[in-house]
């Protein structure tokens, strides 16, 4: 049963900063005392979800682009999400590939050949049919983007030809097993857009001009501002996963940028937004007790980690990156961390399939990075207690935009043992183009994905290689990792994977993130995807139900 309920809207990005974050924790701990906390549980309604009103969501980072077939930051796929479908969708609890745009499938043993069976009805929010030749104007349209779709270029590697024998068949074929492409195909990466969208620019896409099948359609997008969304009225088509079938129950979704925590506090705790995407430690606990619903779910992929550079700085050495690996104090970093994030235990988050423990490997070991930064030459120290050799400093810049405390007591720790990690904050588009370039001497960053070949979109000689390595073993075993559809067999070629990629230093994992939200109490069916980024079609407000 689905009933209406009175439209409330107002954008999000009407929020002032002035005065807002000085009244937060007067606002909080007030309502706290007040008993909110009662109002946890959609204020009180116990009715059937709703339908109407506007959900107002704050991000602490600008989207930059809202195609996601281009781009593979959180805020754009969030977005992103909303507006396309894909052919799969997966269990976040399981892992499990089930059915959305697709009723079934046929893989073949060799795993290079796909055939997907298609809903009947399904359209774009302009009217156009969805057919087999969408899905394969799609995908030609991702591999000619190349390295503009720096995820999408990976997950399609190798395709050699798509076939559509009739509008509801379409065959997808490799030139090589690829394993990892039924997962691929539940990402919103492998989206679909209608042909008005294809024809347009990447840089024309990139501005909001997009049509997409999904639940929402986007009416107004800013890559700093923000975005606004309304319902898709003739939406049937929901994953196997959606606790409904029909169109969605929000009017509409207002996505804006706050990059200040304080003032997206107190804007929640004021009620100009429903959520905050991005809750920080210190405020977890006042925003719980006061009525404001933690929602979280720890992210699958590369964990936060840096990344060294083999051909440029003082990382060219494996001594040294394996001194850093060594220095950095992992059990310390939970002193800064959110009480639902934990330190790595791996490369991969917990919840990636395939995922193995592998803390062994990332011991706290001063002792052994001390003698290794001797053995590399850097033996002398400067008037700062910095090593040095040859005179120059042991330095090693590294720039990120997220917010990161964690970053600043890794950078205490390699100190200890004479290292200048030298932390610059940037913008978003200056540390992805620097990531694209591979100039820095090292990178920090993560990357998210609910399957094991997120490596090979890192890691690759052949692709990304954000280490500038070159070919070598872990190429072959990421090779491997494609070949075989066997989880057990395939797990085991991971962990030789990421065990490798740690004793050479081309990883030095630091923290395993988690995708952390608090919502208004009258929000329900807010919840994450399998790769912890948001799908809205269940969402719904009770607010004057």
């Amino acid at each position: 049963m689905q009933t209406e309920r009175s439209s409330r809207s107002g954008a999000a990005g009407t929020v002032a900063a002035a005065g807002v974050a000085l009244g937060v924790l007067a606002t909080l701990t007030t309502l706290s005392a007040c008993g909110s906390a009662a109002g946890q549980d959609g204020a009180g309604y116990t009715g059937p979800p709703v339908s109407g009103g506007t959900l107002r969501v704050a991000f602490d980072a600008d989207i930059t682009c809202a195609d996601g077939q281009q781009v593979g930051n959180n805020t754009a796929l969030n977005v992103s999400r909303q507006l396309t479908d894909s052919l799969t969708d997966q269990d976040p609890a399981t892992g499990k590939i089930v059915p959305w745009l697709a009723e079934s499938w046929d893989v073949s043993d060799d795993s290079t050949t796909f055939t997907f069976h298609l809903r009947d009805g399904v359209q774009f929010t302009d009217g156009t049919p969805f057919t087999a030749q969408s899905v394969k104007d799609n995908f030609e349209g991702i591999v000619d983007l190349g390295a503009k779709s720096s995820l999408g270029s990976t997950y399609l590697a190798g395709l050699t030809g798509i076939d559509t024998p009739d509008p509801r068949t379409v065959t997808v074929r490799f030139a090589a097993p690829n394993a990892q492409f039924l997962q691929a195909s539940s990402t919103m990466t492998l989206g679909f857009y209608a042909p008005s969208t294809l024809a347009e620019t990447p840089e024309q896409r990139c501005t909001g001009d997009l049509v997409g099948t999904g639940p929402f359609r986007l009416t107004d997008f800013s890559p700093a501002g923000g975005a606004s969304l309304v319902r898709n009225d003739d939406y049937r088509w929901g994953s196997a996963l959606a606790e409904h079938q029909g169109p969605a129950y929000l009017d509409g979704i207002d996505f804006t940028v706050v990059p200040e925590s304080g003032v997206r506090n107190g804007s929640l705790a004021s009620g100009q937004i429903d959520v905050d995407t991005a809750v920080q430690p210190q405020d977890e606990e006042l925003l719980d007790q006061s009525g404001f619903p933690i929602i979280d779910r720890a992210n699958p992929g590369v964990n936060y980690s840096l990344f060294p550079n083999w051909k440029k700085g003082p990382f060219t050495d494996p001594r040294v990156r394996q001194a850093v690996n060594a220095a950095v104090n992992r059990d310390e970093l939970t002193a800064v961390l959110s009480a639902r994030q934990k330190p790595a235990t791996s490369v991969l988050g917990s919840t990636t399939p395939g995922y193995t423990d592998q803390s062994d490997l990332l011991r706290h070991d001063p002792d052994t990075a001390n003698r290794l930064l001797d053995e590399a030459g850097w033996t002398g120290r400067d008037s700062d207690g910095f090593r040095t050799k040859d005179g120059a400093r042991l330095t090693a810049p590294v720039g990120y935009w997220q917010t990161a405390p964690f970053l600043e007591l890794v950078q205490q720790q390699l100190r200890a043992v004479g290292v200048d990690l030298q932390l610059e904050k940037k913008t978003m588009a200056e540390t992805s183009a620097a990531q694209q370039a591979r100039t820095n001497d090292v990178e920090f960053y993560n990357l998210t994905r609910s399957d094991p070949d997120v490596l090979r979109t890192v890691f690759d000689a052949g692709g990304r290689n954000v280490n500038n390595r070159p070919a070598g073993h872990v190429d072959d075993l990421l090779r491997d990792s494609l070949a075989t559809a066997d989880p057990t067999v395939r797990s085991r070629t991971v962990a030789d994977i990421t065990a490798d990629l740690v004793r050479d230093g081309s990883v030095i994992p630091l923290v395993e993130l988690s995708g952390i939200s608090a919502t208004a109490p009258d929000v329900h069916g807010y919840r994450y995807e399998a790769s912890s980024r948001l799908q809205l079609l269940d969402t719904w407000l009770s607010e004057g139900a």
